[in-house]
């Protein structure tokens, strides 16, 4: 029988202090331990991911939410309404919400189709890979009604198989286990992504986190046109070499592609042969710092230099020093580009605002002696929908500018 859409009104409730549901009113989902009246409803009765009535201290109800007493978010919203289950009726209508934005702006099923607390799932993430899903479970929460979830999404989206990259360090924090396994289905040893006309290859299982950036998918489209015709090209932090193939199949003379990652490098020679872009792009395995101050010390240069790195501060206390990484990288990638070439440069960190980042880039190009233009803001796609309230859900930034000699 499928479980009811509202809970018993004996269902757990979860207290907050006097005036800390202000920010959860105003649209945020996260409740922080030091927010609970521990002293009214304490934690540690509560299981990690037990569905609980959220209220404030008043007794108002403020939504249903799923708790986890061991963690920093001791409880994530999920419904603004009290006594709402997870059950797979209610996951199935806000599966059918999400995956009704992709289809209406994708005319190919490659993207994400769940993008956790901005479509309302706090924690599921949930990539399309045509008729292959692969996801993360990243909340006590989310991975205490896996089964359910796995039958909205039969319902839903009718995959021929799904896998779980559960093996995100996020998960540690919500006191999960991290593992790679197979929801249901037969998960072929090579998924294929298909953008831009392009075609590419990857490892669902031995691939970085769900083994595609669909985030980075719009913003490869617009900067697309400004690769000039023959010119030379050079795609830092290459991956499985998404923006060097786009650069080369838009017109590029040369491309090439660095990665520390020996795979990676790999699998951006196997792309670039299946689109007959082989003569055309190099991948090389290399550090970048190193490998840019050896370019500085050749005088090589290119005409656009792309910078796409990993989160380099992935907490708080980590910023400082990832902004002077992101400083010195950038600083070097400048030194690199010819005038009147174009710098494209991303940071996915969260805990990295965008006029900070933006900052960093304007102090990068004066230490180095160099002018810059923006030409172009950066953003994650509309697969990637940003919650307002949520500030964490906008992550990515970046910008490309033109590079010019100091005045």
């Amino acid at each position: 029988m499928t479980a009811p859409e509202n809970g018993s009104t004996s269902r757990p409730r979860l207290a907050l202090k006097k005036g800390e549901e202000k920010r959860l009113r105003a649209g945020h989902m996260w409740v922080f331990s030091n927010e609970v009246d521990t002293g009214k409803t304490p934690l540690k009765g509560l299981e990690p991911g037990e569905v609980v009535n959220l209220v404030d201290s008043a007794g108002k109800a403020v939504g249903s939410a799923m708790v986890n007493p061991g963690s920093l978010i001791s409880a994530r919203i999920f419904s603004r309404r009290p006594d709402t289950s997870l059950s797979e009726n209610w996951l199935a209508r806000r599966l059918e919400q999400a995956v009704g934005l992709r289809q209406s702006i994708h005319d190919k099923p490659y993207y994400r189709a769940i993008f956790a607390e901005a479509d309302g799932l706090p924690g599921l993430i949930l990539d399309r890979f045509d008729d292959v899903l692969v996801g993360q479970l990243n909340t006590a929460g989310m991975d205490r009604v896996r089964g359910e979830l796995e039958k909205a999404i039969v319902r839903v989206l009718a995959p021929s198989a799904l896998l779980w990259r559960n093996d995100s360090g996020v998960r540690e924090l919500e006191g999960l286990g991290r593992m790679i396994e197979t929801g249901f289905g037969t998960v072929p040893g090579h998924l294929k992504v298909i953008e831009q006309g392009l075609e590419f290859s990857i490892d669902p299982v031995a691939g970085q986190k769900t083994g595609w950036y669909f985030d980075q998918a719009a913003n490869r489209a617009r900067v697309r046109p400004l690769i000039g015709q023959g010119d030379d090209v050079l795609d830092l932090y290459c991956y499985h070499g998404a923006w060097g193939l786009m650069a080369a199949s838009s017109g590029a003379g040369q491309v090439t592609c660095i990665d520390a990652s020996e795979a990676a490098v790999d699998r951006v020679r196997i792309n670039a042969r299946a689109n007959g872009l082989e003569s055309r792009v190099q991948a090389r395995v290399a550090d970048v710092e190193a490998w840019l101050e050896q370019c500085i010390a050749e005088r090589r240069r290119f005409d656009t230099v792309i910078v796409d790195p990993p989160a380099l501060v992935k907490k708080a206390r980590d910023v400082k020093p990832g902004l002077a990484k992101y400083r010195r990288i950038n600083e070097l990638a400048l030194r690199v580009v010819n005038y009147g070439g174009l710098l494209a440069t991303c940071s996915c960190s969260a805990h990295v605002r965008e006029d900070v980042f933006a900052d960093i880039l304007r102090k990068a190009a004066r230490h180095v002696d160099r002018e810059i233009q923006i030409l172009m803001r950066l953003e994650q796609g509309p697969d990637h929908p940003v919650a307002p309230a949520i500030p964490e859900t906008r992550y990515l930034k970046g910008l490309v500018v033109r590079v010019l000699p100091s005045y």
